[in-house]
Formats: structure tokens, C-alpha cells, sequence
């Protein structure tokens, strides 16, 4: 298996479970009494990862390492605002 190769699974592997994640956590958000930016948040986030997967796919890594750390990021600044 290539350098190349690896890097695109881990691209998808990593934007696929932090859009799980990202999703779950929008879920359990709504459901509660959080202001509703915060499930917003994690939504967009998940969005961006999702997006950094199919950038993975497609073999742009060093694009969707950079959407990986950007929905991240969105979504631990939507955690802060609960």
C-alpha cells in the first residue's frame, strides 16, 4: 500500500467519524436546553468534515487535513457557547 494511498484512507476514515460524531452530538444538543447555535455548530462542523472526506476520496489530503482541522474547530467553538 502506498504513502498516498494510506494518506486517503485516513482522510476518510477521520472525516467520516468525526461527522458521525458531529452529527450525534447536533442530536443530543437539540434535544436539550442548549441555545441553538450550539447544535448549529456542531451540524456545520460535521458538514466540513463530511466534505474533507470527499476531499480525501479524491485524493486532495492536504485540503481535507485543513477542512478536518476548520470543522473541528467549528464545532469546538459551537461547545462554547453552552
Amino acid at each position: 500500500m502506498t504513502d498516498a494511498r494510506r494518506a486517503r484512507w485516513a482522510a476518510v476514515g477521520t472525516g467520516t467519524l468525526l461527522t458521525c460524531a458531529g452529527l450525534a452530538a447536533a442530536l443530543l444538543r437539540s434535544a436539550g436546553a442548549a441555545p441553538a447555535l450550539v447544535p448549529a455548530a456542531y451540524a456545520v462542523g460535521a458538514a466540513v468534515c463530511a466534505f474533507a472526506a470527499v476531499l480525501g476520496a479524491k485524493g486532495r489530503t492536504r485540503r481535507a487535513l485543513w477542512s478536518l482541522i476548520a470543522g473541528t474547530m467549528i464545532m469546538a467553538l459551537g461547545d462554547q457557547f453552552d
